[in-house]
């Protein structure tokens, strides 16, 4: 079995099906739902035509350009898993397939069912890959096979079960904003910066409301914090690689000295509540949004996509002065004031030296 398993290079392991598969899932989910939603956004406040009009209609729904883009989140996530678990190009391409039947089946909690679902079907698919002389027939449906069977009979437990978790956080911080704020900001944002996805997470679970600001607050905490406390070690191009891109790039340094990590943590522990329980900010965009931070401004850009929608739904009668002052404070100021705070009296006590935030 362990001969067969090394030649199918079927990998079971945390590291292959936790972090590789988890965070092709959040670039599938990039390259779909959340680009959708920035065209859709952009279209929508500059006015431009093509962007809004609608571009086809299948049975009774109409999608714009945004639209088309994120109805394939299924089949463009689990293809990204299976580009993660190395499959081979007919299961690779079967997946589209298992993609949309395990999301849609899932519903609001569709990406947690795709993430297992496509792992199975995957692996499965790669088991029997190139076994047969009719090899083009067998791989997909058996991939096909195995991803619909088990969309059918677990994707809505998968995706209700998640959902359930995401609806009692969201719960849970609307009753107690200060110390949800914390744990929320804290542990997603300590996702992102780990080998994991925090926007992947976020999906699955939909985090939305206040508890998806906490969310940013502590991606923001995480990112623009080393960016600007590593400035003098690592310029421009750290501030940029690290502010705008990931603070994933510092691993390598927190595993030689994790008391790098003191810094942005403790600021996610105080802009996480500012968040919720000052400034009221809320997430009300798409939830893998809540986990992205500040990379490519995803975050901010859901935020303002939330108010939108709430002006749209009649729940918000106008983004307020108030609340561009608590998204940039939390997202940027606090961050590039606190962390170097902190990181400064950090040295002072002799726990980080010259060179730990040094990027290679």
């Amino acid at each position: 079995m362990k001969e067969f398993l090394k030649r199918k290079n079927i990998e079971i392991s945390v590291k292959r099906y936790l972090i590789d598969a988890l965070g092709a899932m959040a670039q599938g989910l990039f390259c779909s739902l959340l680009i959708g939603t920035i065209i859709n956004t952009i279209g929508t406040q500059f006015g431009i035509g093509f962007l809004t009009t609608t571009v086809a209609t299948v049975g009774d729904a109409e999608y714009t350009v945004g639209g088309l883009a994120s109805a394939m989140s299924g089949p463009a996530m689990a293809i990204a898993i299976g580009y993660a678990l190395q499959a081979p190009p007919l299961v690779l391409f079967s997946l589209s397939t298992v993609g949309f039947a395990s999301n849609a089946l899932g519903k609001a909690g569709g990406p947690l069912a795709v993430l297992f679902i496509a792992i199975i079907s995957a692996e499965i698919g790669k088991a029997v890959s190139k076994e047969t002389k009719i090899d083009i027939l067998i791989t997909p449906l058996a991939t096909i096979a195995v991803g619909v069977g088990l969309s059918a009979w677990w994707a809505p437990a998968l995706g209700k079960a998640a959902s359930s978790v995401g609806t009692l956080i969201m719960w849970a911080t609307t009753k107690q904003p200060f110390i949800m704020g914390i744990l929320v900001s804290v542990i997603v944002g300590i996702a992102l910066t780990l080998p994991i996805s925090s926007a992947a997470i976020c999906a699955a679970l939909s985090l939305t409301g206040l508890a998806g600001g906490a969310a940013v607050a502590g991606c923001c905490a995480q990112m623009v914090g080393f960016a600007v406390m590593s400035f003098k070690e690592n310029k421009w191009g750290g501030l940029i690689s690290q502010g705008i891109g990931t603070s994933m790039l510092q691993m390598p340094n927190i595993i030689k000295n994790p008391r790098i990590w003191i810094s942005p943590i403790l600021c996610s522990a105080i802009t996480g509540p500012l968040a919720t329980c000052l400034f009221k900010l809320e997430m009300n965009g798409t939830p893998v949004s809540s986990g992205m931070g500040t990379c490519g401004f995803v975050g901010q850009i859901g935020v303002y996509t939330g108010w939108l929608n709430d002006i749209a739904a009649g729940t918000k009668t106008a983004i307020t002065t108030m609340d561009w002052a608590g998204l940039i404070l939390i997202c940027f100021v606090l961050p590039a004031v606190l962390c170097p705070l902190f990181n400064t009296v950090a040295r002072q006590l002799n726990w980080v030296h010259d060179g730990d935030l040094k990027l290679d």
